[in-house]
């Protein structure tokens, strides 16, 4: 997919700080495909360094929406070289099933937590958010054909998928590390996190994680619901873009994400030996 305008569907959803609420929801969606929960269980460390992987994913997500074309380039060669690395007994990251799952979960995730802040879009807005939104999937090595771009499309594919999500041991210990870390200032966060993610979950699922939940638990996620709804619109575009402005100048900042990485006991020309 080209550069978005400023006018895209994507562009004017994907950086929304309200998406952000939708974090832990996009995470477990994802864990409930067997394969990603092993994946994650074997290889990844999020549940223990939440922060790390949080801006790792940002930098993904943000840098393919409003990233340069070299930007773009670079971050996502570095995924799929790392994602080539993930790789276990009955799973494999760079499968295309499990691309495609990781994929229409960020773009769910997005397009679910718009709609409940700025109501439904209409159906030709939805059309080219999904159409545009195959750019999650082709960064992380998916063929484009694979995507289904439209909404009958996507929609099938999603009901679909949905029926055939299981919820394994590893997926609820990744569960538990995460949303009760041991880091005690991290803990309100999670307990606000947990709240919002046990709201967005379909019942059934939210019970194979084990996630609490109770007619108070209910009043208090509409509660949340309807303030931000009345709010949130209301904050200037600039302060809701925030996270991605911070992204951005944090990926360029560093560098890590977009340098090619100097074989060991090599040194930068630029820098004076010492």
């Amino acid at each position: 997919m080209g550069r978005s305008s400023d006018a895209s569907p994507l562009r004017k959803a994907g950086g929304e700080a309200c998406a952000l609420g939708g974090a832990g929801y996009a995470v477990l969606l994802q864990i409930a495909h067997p394969s990603v929960a092993q994946g994650v269980h074997d290889h990844s460390d999020f549940a223990s360094r939440p922060f790390a992987r949080l801006f790792g994913t940002l930098y993904f997500v943000y840098g393919t929406i409003y990233g340069t074309d070299e930007e773009r380039r670079r971050l996502h060669s570095i995924v799929r070289a790392r994602h080539r690395k993930v790789t276990g007994p009955g799973y494999r990251a760079l499968d295309h099933d499990l691309l495609l799952w990781v994929a229409a979960t960020l773009a769910h995730s997005s397009a679910r937590l718009n709609a409940m802040v700025f109501g439904e879009p209409g159906a030709q807005e939805y059309a080219v958010f999904l159409r545009e939104a195959s750019a999650f999937a082709t960064a992380l090595g998916l063929p484009e054909e694979e995507w289904p771009a439209s909404p009958e499309e996507f929609d099938a594919y999603w009901e679909r998928s949905m029926r055939s999500l299981r919820v394994g041991e590893e997926a609820r210990r990744i569960v538990r590390e995460l949303f009760h870390p041991a880091s005690v200032p991290l803990r309100p966060l999670m307990r606000v996190q947990l709240l919002l993610t046990g709201g967005l979950l379909p019942p059934d699922l939210r019970e194979q994680f084990g996630i609490p939940w109770s007619h108070a638990r209910q009043r208090r996620f509409d509660r949340v619901v309807r303030v931000t709804r009345a709010v949130y619109p209301k904050v200037p575009r600039p302060v809701r873009f925030l996270p991605v402005t911070l992204s951005l100048w944090s990926m360029r900042r560093s560098g890590g994400w977009l340098k090619p990485r100097r074989a060991r006991g090599t040194r930068d020309p630029r820098r004076p030996v010492s």
